[in-house]
């Protein structure tokens, strides 16, 4: 079986799919590597199966020995894992992960505001919301920044995500993986989970503490776009070293940095229509690629070209069925039959609505 990512002696791999022929017809196997620190970049329009090969990677991380995914999933989509071994959480993060700086841009405040000083300032001096709301209040500023100060602080304990015992990078390091359900979240505060996770996994392995940590992220142009920016780029250009993987999957690769594709060694790459989004594959076209990347992705839902910078090689491939509930399929009107409330084929609504008696 082929591997990409696999550079020299044999090792931990997982099952990804097979060989695409020209003619479309199936190839030899294919696996991906697991046992070496990779950044590894999935894109692909909806429905193409970006957020599906996302849950190929994590299952095949979920089985491999020696690595701790953890997979941050803001739409609910991966909570099929559990069938894997995975632990599947809605998570909560403790106010001190935050870095004091980022706590203005985290709830929407200019940092140099009167309100967005106050907030700084407050994360400064305390480690918890409440201490945080004691600190404005006793802070002297103006009446009218405090008082935004603190309805910002109090929006932010409403969305339910900070707390005293928040996420551990120690807990998050178990065989089989954690998915980090945000579902429930707004950006905002899927945010503050996706920097906790990252900026939590790269401190405990630059310590060479425990399992090889991977961190696969679903819609990263949104974590991309607040306070988790500045943790997940520190594990694209320095995660590999101490032996931290990212995985950022994204319907809008236009979104993200150019160095979330410059830096993958292995792009993961389904059909994208904009040409916003192709243009922005154009980092990833190296000297030993015949052709343009865009001219080379496949219009089928479930294939994919894999450009392997290690092998130096770029290759069209179908990426194997799932083996847990892909929980992001779309319903179909077949499996749901004739449920209360579901027209029948007499016309009828099926919930007894016609007026006559009980």
């Amino acid at each position: 079986m082929h591997v990409f990512g696999r550079r020299g002696a044999a090792g931990e791999a997982g099952d990804f799919g097979h060989f695409l022929a020209p003619d479309g017809s199936r190839g030899a196997a294919v696996g991906i590597d697991v046992e070496r620190p990779h950044v590894v970049a999935v894109v692909g329009k909806r429905g193409s199966g970006k957020t599906h090969t996302l849950g190929v990677v994590a299952e095949a991380l979920s089985a491999a020995r020696g690595v701790a995914p953890v997979v941050v999933d803001p739409v609910g989509d991966l909570g099929g894992l559990r069938e894997a071994g995975a632990r599947v959480l809605e998570p909560t993060v403790q106010a001190a992960t935050i870095p004091p700086r980022a706590w203005p841009s985290l709830l929407g405040l200019g940092p140099e505001s009167g309100a967005g000083s106050l907030v700084w300032r407050a994360a400064a001096e305390a480690s918890t919301l409440g201490g945080m709301c004691a600190a404005v209040a006793a802070a002297e500023g103006s009446s009218a920044a405090k008082r935004a100060a603190t309805n910002h602080l109090a929006l932010a304990e409403s969305w339910d995500v900070f707390g005293p015992d928040g996420l551990d990078a120690a807990a998050l390091d178990r065989p089989h993986g954690t998915v980090l359900d945000c579902s429930h979240l707004g950006d905002a505060a899927t945010n503050a989970v996706c920097h906790a996770a990252a900026s939590g996994s790269y401190e405990r392995r630059q310590r060479g503490t425990g399992r090889l940590l991977w961190l696969l992220v679903d819609e990263a142009h949104v974590a991309f776009d607040g306070v988790a920016a500045a943790s997940l780029r520190t594990l694209l250009t320095r995660g590999r070293g101490p032996g931290v993987s990212v995985v950022v999957a994204t319907q809008r690769p236009a979104a993200l940095p150019d160095v979330a594709v410059s830096q993958a060694d292995l792009l993961v790459a389904h059909r994208l229509t904009s040409e916003a989004d192709r243009s922005a594959l154009a980092v990833a076209n190296a000297a030993y690629l015949d052709r343009d990347v865009t001219a080379a992705l496949p219009d089928e839902r479930g294939c994919a070209l894999v450009v392997d910078d290690g092998a130096e090689a770029a290759h069209r491939v179908r990426v194997r069925p799932r083996r847990t509930a892909d929980d992001g399929a779309s319903p179909r009107a077949r499996e749901v039959g004739d449920e209360p409330g579901v027209s029948t084929a007499d016309g009828s609504d099926g919930v007894g609505l016609s007026g006559g008696t009980d």
